[in-house]
């Protein structure tokens, strides 16, 4: 008799990527990694016992250090959220950051013609869904494949902002707009905002196991359930802790949570969110069971062009000015795509979350800023970047079953 083979470490991977919290174990292993090494440099306890030194804004951990992380990698959080749920369809669009620069060019320049923000806001927000929605509608119906779309959709709408932007540059002052990321929630109700996510999870997760029980499926044990709530808890009340100590949480992070807490919700517990991951699983099957795979696509690329859109908003608001490079010439679409990515969601469709889209954004934003402060060159930015999108991908391509299943 020949003895059992021992599993390969691919058939571990893939056994892992399989459960619940499989997606999340390497981009948090990342964030501690990048978080430890970079913490090291200066000693944190520094900090403590001088906060006021001016050198002392270089450690990595600071409060205000951890703090301006946030504030970077919220336009990259943003973009990653929209294009993630592309990506569960199996699709890409590497036209996101040209719409969000020219959503926050048309913005500046509605702004400066006297139209109200909030209105200006809502017409770009608009204009965003249109935008991806018509890109969409060329995937779906006409059938062109999606990178060929939306890199059409990147070098035009590139064209279009410059057209917007003559000069490359447009300063935003309005107060509405500038107070999206200027606004602090005062600590206490920071802390009680904290509060109330632990017991919606709380509640979110005891729904769920009332729910699987009723059905005679298999519950999770106290242990995982209890687990969840423990490490979200310590995970929101460390981040809302740390920035009350330097400033006190930010506007634009709190809709940040809130705008990906609405997609979650939309992409895992509604019929449209679960059409989306069986398209991604396989088109073809969710055809034959009677969805509208083609409305379901174009809904998704309107969905990116909304988050695109509100990308745009906050960067404006956090720069106070729309620029070319900042959007449409920089490096923002490939930090999206690789948050995306590097937070667990398949290239191939049909697995993810726009919760680790968050997670993904704070490695780049992380890592970036931790070289920065290191002193490391653009092109180091570049390499180190490009390593880790790599490593993100051909973790997802070794831990992909090797027949495709709907999940």
């Amino acid at each position: 008799m020949q003895p059992e083979s021992r599993p390969s470490l691919v058939d571990r991977l893939r056994e892992l990527r399989q459960t619940r919290f499989g997606a999340f174990v390497p981009v948090l292993l990342a964030l501690a990694v990048i978080w430890t090494y970079f913490g090291l440099a200066v000693p944190i306890w520094e900090y403590w016992t001088n906060p006021d030194a001016e050198s002392l804004r270089f450690i990595f951990l600071s409060p205000r250090n951890i703090y301006n992380l946030f504030m970077q990698s919220a336009v990259i959080a943003t973009l990653a959220v929209g294009i993630t749920v592309v990506l569960l369809l199996g699709d890409i669009d590497l036209s996101a950051a040209a719409t969000a620069g020219v959503c926050a060019a048309l913005l500046g320049v509605l702004v400066l013609q006297g139209v109200p923000a909030w209105l200006a806001c809502l017409v770009v927000m608009v204009v965003g869904v249109f935008m991806g929605a018509a890109q969409g509608l060329l995937v779906a119906y006409v059938g062109i494949p999606s990178f060929v779309v939306t890199l059409a959709g990147l070098l035009g709408y590139q064209g279009l902002m410059q057209k917007i932007l003559p000069t490359g540059n447009l300063n935003i002052g309005d107060p509405f707009v500038r107070s999206i990321a200027r606004v602090l929630i005062p600590d206490l109700w920071g802390l009680v905002l904290a509060a109330l996510l632990v017991l919606l999870l709380i509640a979110a997760l005891l729904r769920r196991q009332t729910l699987r029980r009723a059905m005679g499926l298999e519950l999770d044990t106290q242990i995982v359930v209890w687990g969840q709530v423990v490490f979200f808890a310590a995970l929101v009340f460390g981040a809302v802790i740390t920035m009350n100590s330097y400033r006190s949480l930010p506007l634009m992070i709190l809709l940040l949570v809130a705008l990906t807490a609405l997609v979650g919700w939309v992409t895992t517990s509604t019929p449209f969110g679960r059409s989306i991951f069986a398209v991604g699983g396989n088109a073809e099957s969710a055809r034959r069971v009677g969805m509208n795979v083609r409305r379901i696509r174009v809904a998704c690329f309107g969905i990116v062009g909304l988050m695109a859109a509100i990308g745009g908003i906050f960067g404006a608001s956090r720069f106070g000015s729309v620029s070319y490079t900042a959007f449409a010439g920089g490096s923002l679409l490939l930090e999206s795509i690789g948050a995306a990515v590097i937070g667990g969601t398949s290239l191939f469709g049909g697995r993810g979350s726009v919760w680790n889209a968050i997670l993904g954004a704070l490695v780049i934003g992380s890592l970036g800023n931790g070289l920065d402060l290191s002193g490391a060159s653009a092109a180091d930015k570049l390499m180190f970047s490009g390593a880790i999108l790599l490593l993100a991908v051909a973790i997802d391509a070794l831990s992909r079953p090797p027949t495709g299943s709907v999940r």
